[in-house]
């Protein structure tokens, strides 16, 4: 085999916005990419190591010997390594042997490859991101999906343990035996998207996919980076986006990764108070350095644009955002203002945002924060941060805590499903229930729920209609859509026996029809980030722990009622409401086909008096533990009064056919036409006339077809 020879791919430019953080494409330079010079195939290889005294490249093709294919330093001090070596294809496995300037030598693996091994030594592979998508259609028109006036049911699963081989239980699927499998379920089930934890390399199963070394490579766990791409076009040739888990906060301190690549501190901050990361004894990005920068956006959009990723959910921003996260005093130090603000770590964000959203403005990115963060949201040319969502951290905590509570005592702690109200509006929220609360001796989400079996899935229900019918997108880890009593286990696949017992299937029929009635019913997300979409009935009715608010959608006619008895008591609740016979119940989680105790939950009665500041009631029996949403009948016209009379009716339908055809030949025919219409639509619908409106002349052209859609309806 011929020794390397010099080559780049780098221009001017590329080294120019590389070093000023503005490169935003590095893994078309970085990294090894199979290509042909003078005629002569072989494998181009370039990495970052500015502090190194020499670079080679090593692997079975030269027997791991780091004195026989040196890469050579390019002139201009940017601090790149490159080279061509012949004869090298597809397949063949590498690292970099970096000799430090104190001598040492390193071998690292690839920080821009393509895939990686799975094994001890984890060397990385000479590789290839083509494939042949069909999803040109999905792609035309996701961002209609992702837009925040559509509905958002997104279904986060870890990748390993969703769902184990039959005959092996300890094999994993591959993406495509997983795409079989997931795709028709999350059709069923009604999810719009779903999100992958992490599928970047990693080397420890532990860390669920956080700890990443490979930060350009498809995890091979599961396949190849084109079985993953299987995966995803699937999804989208089926109408589901894909989120995907991106971890740009910290990476661990594995011999052959990022952590002290070139002999320094090159991709993590040498300060140790910024660059160390306590809890996970991981290492920190370092966001002031340029380079990185260029790094870390360079990889959000190689999986936006390699992967057709709809999304990144970007994890522990608020240890990335708080120079003070899980340090106590003299662990941290203050920035210029002498504020706990990583400044660099703000305007790093900033720019990510910026970047991605400019190159597909059609995505959503999404942040784990758990503070309360201002404008994390808004646009960065408002100050804001420029996320798209950001989890609501506090609506889950103040959720399940209220849940946890025995129904008794429940009217003490009224106000924490009331307070996520006050403050749904100062962000654009995704309400999470997700891995981090059914792990580390937290218990499964039925195990929080307080009673015994029935009142535990009957509060489970209830949680569900809440969440469902709250302000906001939703995220549900996999799992507690049929209420897996285990905590979730990453070595193991989720307990889908359970599904022979009626309660479990109850609970799953019922997230799959709360799903598919969130994606239908306007009303339910119109609105999700407007504060038009709510509307409080009853707030603070604490001694029979009862909510009672309203989602609107756009029209004024779109509205849906939602009621939560929190309690096992069975009674009738009078309701304050502007229309009285016109609500019809359209969802029950007591309902029996849900495993629920079967009590029908039913409009006993209505009354014209004023109730709840409305001018009409209703009075609704409630089931016990119980989420009821009701909607409101869609009229083809405002109701008239019923107390106004036939005569008072009939003379202002005069008065309004003669105005409109007064001194006009072809309205005074128009009157008379009118007339007889009205009569007409009358008989038809077997309605007195003074439920008829005074319609305009213009809406009476096509008064056969309307007469046939009233009298269906």
């Amino acid at each position: 085999m011929e020794n390397v020879r010099p080559h780049s791919l780098f221009t001017e430019q590329d080294i120019y916005l590389f070093r000023e953080g503005k490169h935003y494409k590095l893994y078309d330079k970085f990294g090894s990419h199979t290509i042909e010079v003078d005629g002569v195939h072989g494998a181009y290889f370039a990495v970052w190591a500015p502090n190194a005294k020499q670079v080679s490249v090593i692997g079975n093709f030269n027997k791991w010997h780091s004195e026989m294919h040196h890469l050579y330093p390019r002139w201009d001090g940017s601090g790149i390594w490159e080279g061509f070596i012949p004869g090298l294809s597809w397949g063949t496995v590498y690292k970099y042997a970096i000799r430090t300037d104190h001598g040492t030598l390193l071998e690292k693996g690839d920080p821009f490859a393509l895939s990686w091994e799975q094994n001890i030594q984890a060397g990385s592979l000479v590789s290839t991101t083509w494939f042949e998508w069909r999803d040109q259609k999905w792609m035309a028109e996701r961002w209609k999906k992702n837009s925040l006036k559509a509905p958002m049911s997104v279904y986060e699963m870890h990748l390993g343990s969703w769902m184990r081989g039959t005959d092996d239980p300890d094999r994993f699927f591959n993406y495509r035996e997983i795409a079989e499998r997931l795709v028709p379920y999350l059709k069923e089930m009604g999810f719009t998207h779903v999100e992958f934890m992490p599928v970047m390399e990693y080397p420890y199963d532990p860390s669920w996919g956080y700890q990443v070394t490979g930060f350009f490579a498809a995890t091979s766990r599961f396949g190849s980076p084109q079985d993953l791409m299987f995966l995803i076009d699937e999804l989208h040739k089926n109408g589901i986006g894909v989120i995907l888990d991106w971890v740009p906060s910290h990476f661990p301190g594995d011999a052959n990764g990022l952590h002290f690549f070139d002999g320094t501190s090159l991709y993590e901050h040498e300060d140790p108070k910024k660059g160390f990361h306590p809890d996970w004894k991981s290492y920190i990005f370092n966001y002031g350095r340029p380079e990185v920068k260029s790094f870390l956006i360079s990889n959000a959009m190689f999986w936006l644009e390699r992967y057709h990723a709809d999304g990144l959910r970007v994890d522990a921003v608020t240890s990335m955002l708080h120079l003070d996260y899980s340090r106590n005093e003299g662990e941290w130090e203050p920035n210029i203002f002498g504020g706990n603000v990583n400044l660099e770590a703000k305007d790093f964000l900033q720019e990510f945002n910026k970047a991605v959203y400019k190159e597909f403005p059609d995505i959503m990115t999404i942040a784990e924060e758990s503070s309360d963060f201002p404008m994390l949201t808004k646009p960065v040319h408002d100050g804001g941060i420029g996320f798209g969502m950001k989890w609501m951290m506090g609506w889950m905590h103040d959720t399940l805590n209220y849940f946890k509570e025995d129904p008794i005592n429940r009217k003490f702690h009224h106000n924490k499903l009331t307070f996520g109200s006050m403050y749904v509006y100062n962000e654009n929220y995704m309400m999470p229930l997700s891995h981090d609360e059914v792990v580390h001796g937290k218990s499964s989400l039925i195990y929080k729920m307080p009673g015994d079996e029935w009142q535990k899935f009957a509060n489970l229900r209830a949680l569900y209609t809440y969440m469902f019918t709250h302000p906001g997108a939703k995220l549900l880890f996999m799992g507690n859509e049929f209420a897996q009593t285990n905590e979730w286990n990453f070595s193991q696949s989720l307990d889908w026996h359970l599904l022979q017992y009626p309660v479990h299937k109850g609970i799953q029929d019922f997230v799959r029809d709360l799903n598919h009635l969130y994606s239908a019913e306007t009303a339910l997300y119109e609105n999700n980030f407007s504060p038009e979409g709510l509307e409080w009935v009853e707030a603070n009715d604490g001694n029979n722990s009862i909510y009672i608010y309203l989602r609107k959608g756009k029209h004024e006619d779109d509205v849906l009622m939602v009621v939560l008895n929190l309690t096992p008591r069975v009674f009738d609740y009078k309701i304050g409401v502007n229309e009285g016979t016109n609500w019809e119940v359209i969802l029950n989680s007591d309902d029996e086909k849900y495993a629920g105790s079967g009590v029908k939950a039913e409009i006993v009665d209505e009354e014209d008096d004023e109730w709840m500041y409305r001018p009409n009631a209703i009075v609704l029996k409630l089931p016990p533990l119980a989420g009821v949403i009701l909607r409101q009948k869609k009229l083809a016209h405002k109701r008239v009064s019923k107390s106004k009379n036939v005569s008072a009716k009939q003379k202002s339908v005069d008065k309004w056919a003669a105005e409109k055809a007064e001194g006009t030949p072809k309205k005074v025919a128009a009157k008379k036409t009118v007339a007889k219409r009205i009569q007409k639509v009358s008989k038809a619908l077997a309605k007195p006339i003074e439920d008829i409106p005074p319609l305009t002349l213009e809406s009476w052209k096509n008064v056969d077809g309307r007469l046939k859609k009233m009298v269906s309806q």
